[in-house]
């Protein structure tokens, strides 16, 4: 402790330490000339070392501060100067009162999908700014995440970054950067420059381990960890929910396949509700809507949705009061053949699908698509054709429609501000996009809206079969019990069953 008080280039009083890493210590400082908090990062030059790897450190520092101050944008660290001290070069750089998001993982272990989409968005909006002027990061981790004390969140620690034109400061064969956020191209070739799709991996990395509590390949050596990435499957995210896709999308081993930074960022800001609450609850209480997915209680999709996500009025004041007369429209439809329900599959077109999910079943819900679905939840039929299963307040429907066009997210688009929002109090987007299902182009919408008693969030699967006969799956239950209603459609999802 003993530069507390120094005065760095004459100018920069050192007041308090507040970080220190493998190159450097942070101080927040007192600048006398214009009396303002800044940060001074001064570098640590370890003993022993050749003067060779000396000047590359100092080199490196230097680079940090020129790399950053390419950089303009709010989620990037604003640099001020860089000034020396002793013959060591330092960093003057803005001061953030923050904690790091490592220091948050390591107090609270995990961060709700919510949470971290809207710290992810920041951290893609950052480094598309950075590979916008040429400058690759290579050390994206939580411990160089600020998460400052009035919100704001800012991707710091460009120590080791690269600029176009720049020579490169490591040996060959020298792989710098944190081992469990390294991309596997780089592990697997060995080469030290890495590309923009490597830092996308470690965003990549990042959020895996901010919903799951560890990185993605965490091993128990360098070694093993490395051995990992460049040859392991993924463990799935199981704790992700709406960030599973991104997720996944950021830890393809293909760097070519791998999503980019605009995508990322898209997707993100879906899925990071703008009032920062949980913005993935599916609407159960379904209004008359006309194109959303809010309610099982609804009628229509798509280009019918109109006529088959409506809910009567009664109906929906049934649902808020918090009863589960939501899902149908009388007591007609009970779960049996009499009552126009399609009926389970045989034994013998079940005997070839692999297994289900422990606690589900297999329902032939409507013509030509069968899907998992839990024990216990109960079967109502619906008008237009579409079939339900309810637990409570939540609900799963599936329909086989005519859309309006063969683009179902055109379709929600068009009709989002003209039906579906007018007819459902609170709505708010959670996300919308056009996807693949199974390799054909499907739609995606999740979003939230406010019953009479309670939010609730709802999240719809839009596709094609090979035919051309268009599906849609969909799914509703109150916001405070999201976590444990979206495997239901997971499930579901990923055991649909088409036939031809």
């Amino acid at each position: 402790m003993s530069d507390l008080g120094r005065l760095i280039a004459g100018r920069y009083r050192l007041v308090e330490r507040v970080g220190r890493g493998g190159m450097g210590t942070v101080w927040r400082a007192e600048d006398e000339l214009l009396g303002r908090h800044v940060a001074v990062k001064k570098l640590h030059v370890p003993p022993h070392l050749h003067d060779d790897d000396i000047q590359r450190l100092y080199e490196r520092t230097r680079r940090e501060a020129r790399s950053a101050a390419r950089i303009t944008h709010s989620h990037v660290i604003v640099v001020h100067d860089v000034v020396d001290d002793e013959g060591l070069p330092c960093i003057v750089m803005e001061y953030i009162p923050s904690l790091t998001l490592s220091d948050v993982l390591k107090r609270q272990g995990t961060l709700s999908p919510t949470e971290a989409a809207r710290i992810g968005r920041a951290m893609a909006a950052a480094l598309r700014a950075a590979h916008a002027v040429g400058v690759l990061h290579r050390d994206v981790k939580p411990a160089n995440v600020l998460l400052g004390h009035d919100g704001r969140i800012v991707l710091t620690d460009f120590g080791i970054a690269v600029e176009p034109g720049t020579p490169s400061l490591t040996r060959t064969g020298e792989l710098v950067g944190s081992i469990h956020y390294l991309a596997p191209e780089r592990l697997r070739s060995g080469i030290a420059e890495p590309g923009p799709a490597s830092d996308l991996w470690a965003l990549g990395a990042t959020l895996y381990q901010a919903v799951q509590g560890t990185p993605p390949f965490h091993r128990d050596t360098p070694i093993e960890t490395a051995y990992a990435i460049a040859t392991e499957e993924c463990p799935p995210a199981s704790d992700a929910g709406h960030l599973t896709s991104v997720i996944e999308g950021l830890l393809v081993k293909d760097p070519g396949q791998r999503m980019d930074a605009d995508e990322a960022e898209r997707l993100l800001s879906g899925a990071a509700d703008t009032t920062g609450t949980a913005l993935l609850e599916p609407p159960t209480e379904p209004k008359t809507r006309g194109d959303s997915p809010e309610a099982p209680a609804r009628e229509g999709r798509w280009g019918r949705r109109r006529a088959l996500w409506i809910v009567p009025a009664v109906l929906v004041a049934a649902v808020a009061a918090g009863g589960a007369l939501w899902l149908g429209r009388g007591d007609a439809a009970r779960g049996d053949g009499a009552s126009g329900r399609p009926g389970t599959p045989s034994a013998s077109s079940s005997s070839s699908l692999p297994p289900l999910p422990h606690g589900y079943r297999l329902e032939q819900a409507a013509q030509g698509i069968s899907v998992p679905v839990p024990d216990g939840w109960t079967f109502k039929n619906m008008p237009g054709g579409e079939v339900a299963y309810i637990s409570g307040l939540a609900g799963m429907r599936i329909n086989v429609v005519q859309f309006a066009g063969n683009d179902p997210v055109r379709h929600w688009r068009d009709t989002e501000e003209a039906q579906t929002r007018q007819d459902n109090p609170g709505y708010e987007r959670v996300r919308m996009d056009r996807t693949t299902f199974r390799g054909r182009p499907a739609g995606y919408w999740e979003f939230t809206f406010q019953g009479r008693v309670r939010k609730y969030r709802a999240v719809e699967l839009a596709f094609s079969g090979s035919d051309g006969t268009q599906y849609v799956i969909y799914l509703s239950a109150p916001n405070d019990e999201w976590s444990r209603y979206r495997p239901v459609f997971d499930n579901a999802a990923k055991g649909i069953r088409l036939r031809g």
